[in-house]
């Protein structure tokens, strides 16, 4: 795993004291990266705000792939299991989502829901050049999760020249700014879509293949099958993954609602993180139409969450938005024709919600509450 580059000390937006935060706890929270105890039914937050919260009704959540253990939507779950909404005052429904993550942040800018998990960052602004407006209000993974697997026998990426790429929808730009920094004429490459199954690696239906690094090398692995993994960021390729986004108008009139949504899943990220096994067979017992592999999931969010600590910047909260990474990243978008633009970012993204959570590094939560 190629080491995270060091970065400039980001500029944080105004925070909420954390006098001011613990003013609307029934009990002041404490710091500490223990497994968090389950939350008793009684609520954690005062009469107010509870009310508040309650008066917005229910708060409708797409996953981004029906219940699949990323991160971004493993924690939603949990929390619902756990009471962790409920301790908030939230009434919160999932939706499983399909994987089209654009129609889901289409739905969200609607009004049809209010959170939805997206890919990274960079959809964010191509959903904003789309028309759609969300806003990115918490980034989990600041590293690409995008690679690039091929056979044994590709010794070099610029080997990869007029070869057939299996992709699933578009070549993630991380993988083309990394193909093109090895000297790879993209426009030579036979780009077909694809399914999940990476199978058709090893059999030979393509060259190259792209995948998420928590989920396809894994299965082949399990397949006992021959492949080289090629990684964007050891190639200085910049990215991102685990974004959960708003709808900006929601979020504006709603802010207790945004900050006691993440609150909520920045608590089961760290129950997650002492029972992940138990967090995923919470999310197995709501899958009812596709048979719910555990076991592959449980390496999936193993996978996920090494990724997002190791690239989180000492100090910051899990979920920190760091604009000066999403500068980084609309430029590989921008370079590789994903984008026209660059957008104004600061409008599109709003890091005060969850750092008003935690005013110390830790989510603000009562313990044995």
């Amino acid at each position: 795993m190629p080491t995270p580059t060091p970065r400039a000390p980001r500029r944080r937006s105004s925070l909420t004291s954390a006098a001011a935060v613990s003013a609307l706890f029934l009990t002041t929270a404490c710091g500490g990266a223990e497994e968090p105890e389950t939350p008793e039914s009684a609520t954690v937050i005062d009469d107010e705000r509870c009310a508040t919260n309650r008066a917005a009704g229910t708060v409708t959540y797409i996953t981004g792939y029906r219940y699949q253990a990323s991160v971004s939507i493993l924690e939603a779950i949990a929390a619902d299991a756990l009471g962790y909404f409920d301790a908030v005052c939230l009434d919160v429904k999932i939706v499983p989502g399909t994987g089209d993550t654009f129609g889901n942040a289409a739905t969200v800018a609607d009004g049809d829901a209010e959170f939805t998990s997206m890919g990274n960052e960079g959809e964010i602004l191509q959903a904003h050049e789309q028309g759609t407006d969300v806003i990115g209000v918490a980034t989990y993974g600041h590293v690409p999760i995008a690679t690039l697997l091929t056979g044994p026998d590709v010794e070099d990426l610029s080997d990869l020249e007029g070869v057939t790429v299996g992709h699933k929808g578009a070549l993630p730009p991380p993988i083309a700014a990394m193909l093109v920094s090895e000297g790879v004429d993209l426009e030579s490459l036979d780009l077909v879509q694809v399914g999940y199954d990476p199978s058709i690696l090893p059999e030979g239906e393509v060259d190259a293949l792209t995948a998420y690094r928590s989920n396809e090398p894994f299965l082949l692995d399990a397949m006992d099958a021959r492949f080289i993994e090629w990684l964007p960021g050891q190639y200085g390729v910049v990215g991102s993954f685990g974004v959960m986004a708003a709808g900006p108008e929601y979020a504006e009139k709603n802010p207790t609602v945004v900050e006691d949504f993440l609150r909520a899943l920045s608590y089961a990220f760290e129950y997650c993180q002492g029972d992940v096994r138990g967090c995923v067979e919470f999310a197995s017992e709501l899958e009812e139409e596709q048979d719910y592999d555990v076991e592959h999931n449980q390496r999936i969010w193993e996978a996920e969450y090494e990724l997002v600590t190791t690239y989180t910047t000492e100090g910051d909260p899990l979920g920190s938005i760091d604009l000066i990474r999403t500068q980084d990243e609309a430029t590989v978008l921008l370079e590789n024709s994903q984008l026209e633009e660059i957008p104004d970012l600061e409008p599109l993204f709003a890091p005060e919600y969850l750092e008003s959570v935690h005013p110390a590094g830790e989510v603000s939560w009562p313990r044995g509450k």
